[in-house]
């Protein structure tokens, strides 16, 4: 039993753009890197045997649709039955929706932490019930969640307000967090973390920019302190194509760290 990191390297349920599938080698890559150490903030050396380790990427080449969706379900929960912990990375935010799913097979009443510009509550977009812009639409359709709880949220259109009335999600949006340091959780919590709801000044290296969102110091000091049993995450939305010296990769794998940390000592320590 340990915590492994899987890369889950698809990207033909993006709306706007290709790129994502390459992102899980990236921030593995700058998770190494020579510019930095690999501890995290709280002194964890994640660069001591036994903390975590690397699942390599699964193949997921030329699966599109609901093979792609079992494909990834059934590799997650493989890890999970195991004992494993495990943070994916992505791959745009379609990867979730069968990551998630497996995650509640394991845990009953599951909770969802979910960072992002964008709510993807989308019923479908473009006609593609597992478009990018729809996993927490399916994931609340199934009625095995306990709450989702979305933070950073600056695109809320029509169809997406009433998808979220409907679904009960709490929406925390980036125009006012003045209560989100009260969010608090009873039982098991994913976070599944969508590179754009940072600031574009922090995080260039994504598919949809969406200036006004949180700085990466906020998101760091949130993912310390939220209050909860953290299980499981994710990580998505990394497009190589549009970074500028790694500079987001090397924000995913900070973010990456702390994950790390925080999963590690709840579950191993």
């Amino acid at each position: 039993m340990t915590l492994k990191i899987i890369g889950l390297p698809q990207d033909n349920n993006s709306s706007f753009m290709m790129g994502p599938a390459l992102g899980p080698d990236k921030i593995k890559e700058a998770l190494i890197c020579g510019s930095s150490n690999m501890f995290s903030e709280n002194g964890l050396d994640l660069g001591s045997e036994g903390i975590w380790e690397d699942a390599g990427n699964l193949n997921l080449k030329n699966l599109k649709g609901q093979a792609a969706f079992s494909k990834i379900r059934s590799a997650i929960l493989d890890l999970l039955q195991n004992g494993d912990h495990l943070i994916g990375l992505g791959g745009d935010h379609s990867v979730s929706w069968p990551t998630i799913d497996a995650h509640s097979e394991i845990y009953p009443s599951l909770n969802i932490l979910h960072f992002d510009a964008h709510p993807d509550l989308y019923d479908s977009l473009l006609g593609n019930r597992y478009s990018h812009a729809s996993p927490f639409a399916r994931l609340m359709e199934s009625g095995k969640l306990q709450r989702l709880v979305q933070v950073g949220i600056r695109t809320l259109n029509k169809h997406q307000k009433e998808q979220a009335e409907n679904f009960g999600v709490e929406i925390y949006e980036m125009s006012d967090l003045s209560k989100v340091n009260k969010i608090t959780f009873e039982g098991p919590v994913f976070c599944s973390i969508d590179l754009d709801v940072l600031d574009p000044a922090f995080a260039p290296g994504v598919s949809h920019f969406e200036p006004g969102g949180m700085s990466t110091r906020f998101l760091l000091d949130f993912l310390r302190a939220f209050k909860g049993r953290l299980v499981g995450a994710d990580i998505v939305e990394l497009n190589p194509r549009r970074d500028f010296h790694n500079l987001t990769a090397m924000v995913g794998a900070k973010i990456l760290k702390e994950l790390i940390s925080r999963i590690f000592i709840t579950h191993y320590s």
